[in-house]
């Protein structure tokens, strides 16, 4: 791999399979994950049948949603209750660890992967978050 960039190397050990016209489907190390672009790919999954492959190496976190005020008290947006509620029901379901609003390691999604030693180098990392 001499010459390569460490895009290009990172890239060729996680390639799974490529087609020749060159799309490629990649492993993925790590999943970030939250409440508000989670919910359709949970349906996604179970209106299909299966299973998260990897819960063990897929991270959820209370992000978008959470109160700037006191979070013992019931959420006042019905949207944001209900995101947070089936991010909720969706982690349990599939196994998947959870940063809830009560956690010491809930924060924002894109922060918390490095802080927490989820985002290391050399890996593949996918989140739905515009900034991940």
């Amino acid at each position: 791999m001499a010459g390569r960039s460490i895009f290009d190397k990172i890239w060729e050990i996680h390639t799974v399979y490529e087609k020749e016209d060159g799309e490629t489907l990649l492993y993925v190390d790590r999943h970030l994950t939250h409440e508000v672009t989670s919910p359709m790919a949970f349906e996604g999954l179970r209106e299909k049948n299966r299973r998260v492959r990897r819960p063990d190496l897929t991270f959820a976190v209370t992000d978008h949603n959470v109160p700037t005020t006191d979070r013992l008290k019931p959420i006042r947006d019905e949207l944001s209750a209900k995101q947070i509620a089936a991010l909720e029901r969706n982690t349990r379901d599939f196994g998947i660890t959870l940063f809830d609003l009560y956690s010491p390691y809930q924060g924002i999604v894109h922060v918390i992967g490095p802080e927490l030693g989820l985002t290391i180098p050399g890996i593949t990392l996918v989140c739905g978050d515009s900034h991940t």
